[in-house]
């Protein structure tokens, strides 16, 4: 059996995510797909605009054989730890003999040059880098520069302006960091751009559809839309959505809307201000991405904290893009600290496999993973007392990070709490 690796967000699942499950198993002879998926928080550092569990299920229903979570230290991390996660997860299963991402490009030899040199840094490089930092240059854009430079490639380092290019090169820094068996491929993205925010014939972009659903017509709205769907009632939107997603998932929109979502930042306003004026400076520096010069403007300016979306803008400047500040500030949130993934990432990056969910039909897939896998497959939590002791931390502070998001959607709406413990594995 040929199983096909994919990493994803599904956030949420549209139809260019259709798209790559049916080319990824079309380019590579794939029998089967296995997604590894973030959880309720996502790498931009925002919560998830759905539960994880209805995104696991509009996968599940289109396609995939399994869905495994990707623990929530990586899945918030930078695109280098998010890969690393994803990719060394999909590794350890033992039975994906392929991954394919989408990408800006899809030049899979242009990205492979990239990953070459941010693998191994060459002295070179690295001059160059720290020449373009200390001109004022944000990370991003001193890397692409100092790449640009060193391989006297203007089209390598192009690939690094576009963020799935981004995530694929680190994906095949991963790979051969890993020494991973596992042959990448990738496909072109088809569509509307990443960040665009508007509807665009039938391959609109996750960012469109989440300001579609963040509608001014309700009155638990927290987020606003930016793009040009305010004031429209909810079936016009599903409407809208018809021709975006898969109709399967567009049922699950439909029954879960204003039930279990959507779910934006500043709902988590007050949990994130608890934690701040919990902390003292020295302490904010033991979370992850958090530099010492974010920890001293977080404590300047914490008495105008208004709401998260409001607090990270606030904490923004040239050379600190508000990605990384969103992802700091959810850390702290969350507890996710330096030492924490430090831990894990010298103790093999992982110590479980936690399945959120599978189609019956291809349960086989479970099986070769249970022959095959050098980690526990965790299908229900009860099985937790197989982990290491380093394994029950990482298990924690991902069920921690749950039972957060899910208190967060049941005060929203009203609707009753089920902790972890008590959520049923996917079954299609």
């Amino acid at each position: 059996m040929k199983i096909v690796g994919l990493i994803a967000e599904y956030n949420p699942f549209h139809n260019g995510h259709l798209y790559h499950i049916e080319e990824a198993k079309r380019i590579t002879g794939a029998d089967a797909v296995i997604v590894v998926m973030s959880g309720d928080y996502v790498q931009r550092g925002t919560p998830a605009v759905m539960p994880k569990r209805i995104r696991a299920e509009m996968v599940l229903r289109c396609g995939a054989g399994a869905v495994f979570e990707l623990p929530v230290c990586y899945a918030t991390g930078s695109a280098e730890y998010f890969a690393l996660g994803a990719v060394s997860l999909l590794d350890r299963l033992g039975v994906v003999d392929s991954i394919c991402f989408g990408s800006e490009c899809a030049d899979l030899e242009a990205m492979e040059q990239a990953a070459d040199v941010l693998l191994t840094e060459p002295e070179g490089y690295q001059t160059l880098l720290r020449r373009y930092l200390k001109e004022g240059n944000s990370f991003p854009s001193a890397r692409e520069e100092a790449l640009a430079e060193y391989t006297g490639s203007g089209k390598t380092a192009r690939i690094l302006k576009d963020p799935n290019n981004i995530l694929g090169v680190e994906y095949l820094k991963a790979l051969k960091k890993l020494g991973s068996s596992m042959t990448p491929y990738t496909i072109l993205r088809r569509g509307a751009g990443y960040h665009d925010r508007e509807l665009a014939g039938e391959f609109s972009s996750a960012s469109a559809i989440r300001s579609l659903l963040a509608h001014s017509v309700s009155s638990l709205r927290t987020e606003q839309s930016g793009g040009a769907f305010d004031n429209t009632p909810f079936s016009s939107i599903l409407d809208d959505l018809e021709n975006q997603v898969p109709p399967s998932c567009l049922a699950l929109l439909k029954d879960c809307h204003r039930v279990h979502y959507p779910i934006y930042q500043n709902d988590f306003s007050l949990l994130l201000k608890y934690k701040l004026l919990n902390k003292e400076q020295k302490s904010l520096l033991r979370y992850m991405d958090v530099s010492e010069e974010l920890a001293n403007r977080i404590c300047a300016r914490l008495n105008d904290f208004f709401n998260f979306k409001q607090f990270s803008q606030l904490l923004k400047t040239r050379e600190m893009t508000r990605t990384r500040i969103d992802r700091a500030l959810l850390h702290i949130m969350l507890g996710i600290k330096k030492r924490n993934v430090q831990e894990y990432m010298e103790g093999g990056y992982h110590f479980y496999s936690r399945l959120l969910g599978f189609r019956k039909n291809e349960s086989r897939i479970l099986s070769g993973i249970s022959k095959k896998s050098s980690l526990p497959l965790l299908s229900r939590l009860s099985e937790d007392n197989v982990l290491s002791e380093t394994g029950r931390k990482m298990l924690y502070h991902d069920l921690l990070a749950s039972n957060l998001y899910t208190s967060v959607v049941t005060d929203k709406y009203r609707t009753a709490f089920q902790n972890e413990y008590k959520q049923a594995l996917i079954k299609i």
